[in-house]
């Protein structure tokens, strides 16, 4: 699997031998990352670049789940917190010790684990897929903000002509809840598929269901 050209990775791990190898490992693979000694200079890193909360690149970040101060663990939690997780997929890298812990948090939503000493092969394919998750959310992401823009340009009355189209009422029964002329419904109908570049009820039902 070839990873996204622009795919960034976050290393978040205290002990520098094993950010400089992951480091080493991933530019050999033509993969951008960037490590923090802490999950508190990471943390840092997020608050300077606010992008980073609505990304237009697949990033992942591989995370030590013990370390001084904050541990891996918090931090995934406040990640978690902010929604963050889906576009940028977490990697734990653990000792045999924590291993029982990494799969409970992969459960609570973390991409995956891996013990150290870890093979180098293995991590990479994980972290290349883990890109292809994050690039797929990021798409997802990108379409949400798309159908957002398009929902701003209704008008309060063809929304509620929308919500009635949606729910499969027919225009007349439409026209009668609202008050309006039929003619009037079909007009609105018609600005309604336009503006949200659809040609029919169901394709704006499935298009709403994906918001």
């Amino acid at each position: 699997m070839q990873p996204p050209i622009d795919a960034l990775i976050f290393i978040v791990d205290d002990d520098a031998s094993v950010r400089e190898a992951l480091a080493w490992l991933l530019r050999s693979r033509r993969l951008m990352s960037e490590h923090f000694a802490s999950a508190e200079a990471f943390e840092d890193r997020l608050a300077g670049d606010p992008g980073l909360s609505a990304p237009t690149q697949p990033r992942c970040l591989l995370l030590d789940v013990r370390m001084p101060g904050t541990s891996g663990l918090v931090l995934f939690e406040r990640l978690a917190e902010r929604g963050l997780i889906d576009t940028m997929p977490v990697i734990f890298l653990t000792g045999h010790a924590d291993v029982p812990t990494a799969v409970d948090l992969v459960k609570r939503g973390a991409f995956d684990f891996c013990e150290k000493p870890f093979s180098d092969n293995a991590l990479v394919d994980r972290i290349e897929q883990a890109l292809g998750a994050s690039l797929r959310a990021v798409e997802r992401q990108k379409e949400r903000s798309r159908l957002s823009a398009r929902m701003g340009e209704l008008t309060e009355r063809e929304r509620d002509v929308m919500q009635r189209v949606v729910e499969g009422l027919p225009n007349k029964l439409i026209a009668d809840q609202l008050a309006i002329s039929v003619r009037t419904v079909e007009v609105h109908r018609a600005r309604i598929f336009e503006k949200m570049d659809v040609k029919s009820a169901v394709e704006l039902a499935n298009l709403l269901r994906a918001m």
